[in-house]
C-alpha cells in the first residue's frame, strides 16, 4: 500500500525533530584560541618579573608606577652583579676609601657602551639602572653604589621594591 503524500510529509517532519542539532567544535576552538592569544598579550605588560636571588628581601612599596625595561644591578648580601656576571664583593666594596668603586664604574661603563642606558625624557644623556637590594643591605653599601652609577652616567636610579597588598574593606 502506497502512503499518501501527507503520510511522507509527516513522517519527514518527525524524522528531522527527532534528531539534534549538532554545535560546530571548529569554530569555538578557533574563538577560545584567539581569546587566549588576546589576553596573554594584554596582561603580560601589566607585570614586569625582575629576576633575583631568593636570598634578596626586597622592601614593599605602595608605589603604583610600573618598571621600566632597564639595566639590572643586583646586590646580594656577598656581591655586586650587574647583567647577570659578578664584578666585585661586597667585602672588597665596603673596603675601597674612594666614593665609588673602580671595578664596578668600569663594567657599568662597558654595558653604557653596549647601548643599554637610553636618552632621558628631559633630552640629557642619562642612563636608566634598576639596584635590586636586600632591605637589611647598609646604607652606606648603597651609596657607594649609587655614587659609582651616578659617576658612570646613570643618574636616573629606580630601587626594586614589592607592592604592598592592598587592604581589603
Amino acid at each position: 500500500m502506497k502512503e499518501s503524500a501527507k503520510a511522507k510529509r509527516i513522517k519527514r517532519h518527525q524524522r528531522r525533530s527527532s534528531s539534534q542539532g549538532k554545535l560546530n567544535l571548529v569554530s569555538l576552538m578557533d574563538i577560545f584560541t584567539i581569546l587566549v592569544f588576546f589576553l596573554m598579550v594584554n596582561s603580560s605588560s601589566e607585570v614586569q618579573v625582575l629576576n633575583q636571588d631568593k636570598s634578596i628581601e626586597l622592601p614593599s612599596s605602595s608605589a603604583e608606577q610600573h618598571p621600566k625595561e632597564t639595566l639590572i644591578l643586583t646586590v646580594s648580601s656577598s656581591e655586586v652583579i650587574v647583567a647577570g656576571r659578578s664584578i666585585v664583593s661586597i667585602a672588597a666594596l665596603n673596603e675601597g676609601a674612594l666614593e665609588f668603586d673602580p671595578l664596578l664604574r668600569e663594567e657599568l661603563l662597558y654595558q653604557a657602551g653596549k647601548g643599554q642606558g637610553a636618552i632621558g625624557s628631559d633630552g640629557s644623556d642619562s642612563k636608566p639602572i634598576t639596584i635590586i637590594a636586600d632591605k637589611h643591605m647598609p646604607y652606606l653599601t648603597l651609596k657607594k653604589i649609587m655614587a659609582t652609577c651616578v659617576d658612570a652616567g646613570y643618574t636616573s636610579i629606580a630601587l626594586a621594591v614589592n607592592k604592598k597588598p592592598e587592604p581589603s574593606a
